[in-house]
């Protein structure tokens, strides 16, 4: 081999090498971790009467849900592993600035934490309240149903926080997997006795109004009750990467008041795309989710009408008393 060969393939190999250690170097800060200290942004107001433009809104430019950590609050599972169709129980700690749990919170929607559960193909979905002992686990009874990669989030203000943050991290369920296609868009939903439709022409970056009608053997539902202190509660997962929207509607609900046919939300869906939408109302003592897959555009298109009315597939988890506390 000439000098001059040499002396290329030499300047060829350290080129490779200052570029794989970049890369490197930029791979190794790049970690789902929200900002320590981020800015709250201004952001949707929760129509609740609480904010949630600090309270659910970007964190240092990052959607709710996307990270395990934020503003040094860190969401901790005892597992991550898990059988499918085998009773197991969910622990999991918020580890605060100290590395310590947490052990003190204010409460949101008339809970300490919520915890959202969900297969990341956006099949599964369960929105329960476990239950926290003096050292600061939470834990509650949970059977997850199929195999996969499985989404939880923890929806939580620590006490003496100035908003509420939404962590995220991922579980690994061994079983079965069979990955089940988002349902086409559509404006009705079945589930058990009722059913629910969904009026409104989402806009990407600016809120918009949504509205559920709830009826039943074809007569409007004028008597929900209130669950979490309003009439509905809703939760929108973006398809993909599964960023969380979380909103109440305008009414506020006490017990002993009575609600519908109607539940309103205000909702921003940052970008355009495609979302689940996961609605909770309550009516003669038990929780029901309704579920829709809304299109969102740049040019605020109308939710369209189903050729098909979609029901309800597999259980929520709604209904038992071990979960919804």
């Amino acid at each position: 081999m000439s000098r001059a060969v040499a002396l290329r393939l030499g300047v060829f190999a350290g080129a490779l090498a200052l570029a794989f250690g970049a890369a490197y170097a930029i791979g190794s800060a790049v970690d789902p971790i929200a900002a320590a200290e981020p800015a709250p942004p201004a952001g949707m107001a929760d129509m609740g009467g609480e904010t949630h433009g600090a309270g659910h809104g970007e964190s240092g430019g990052q959607l709710p849900g996307l990270a395990v950590s934020d503003a040094g609050y860190t969401f901790a599972p005892e597992s991550t592993f898990f059988t499918a169709n085998s009773k197991t129980v969910l622990r999991f700690t918020i580890k605060g600035p100290d590395g310590k749990p947490v052990t003190g919170y204010t409460p949101t929607h008339e809970k300490d934490l919520h915890l959202i559960v969900v297969r990341r193909d956006l099949s599964g979905f369960h929105h329960v309240h476990p239950t926290r002992d003096a050292q600061g686990v939470w834990s509650i009874p949970f059977t997850f149903t199929a195999g996969g990669t499985w989404r939880l989030y923890a929806d939580f203000q620590p006490a003496g926080f100035d908003r509420t943050l939404t962590l995220g991290t991922d579980v690994n369920v061994s079983g079965l997997y069979i990955p089940v296609p988002l349902n086409e868009p559509a404006s009705s939903y079945s589930v058990h006795t009722y059913d629910v439709t969904l009026a409104g022409t989402p806009v990407a970056g600016k809120e918009s109004e949504l509205t559920f009608k709830v009826s039943s053997g074809g007569k409007p539902v004028t008597d929900l009750q209130p669950y979490l202190g309003a009439f509905g509660h809703l939760v929108s997962l973006r398809e993909g990467d599964l960023a969380y929207l979380h909103n109440h509607p305008a009414q506020h609900a006490e017990v002993g008041m009575k609600g519908g046919p109607e539940i309103t939300f205000g909702t921003t869906f940052p970008t355009a795309g495609a979302y689940r939408l996961f609605l909770d109302f309550q009516h003669a003592g038990a929780v029901h989710t309704a579920e829709f897959t809304v299109q969102v555009g740049s040019d605020g298109r109308p939710i369209v009408p189903p050729t098909v009315m979609p029901n309800e597939g597999e259980p929520h988890g709604h209904g038992e008393e071990t979960q919804h506390k």
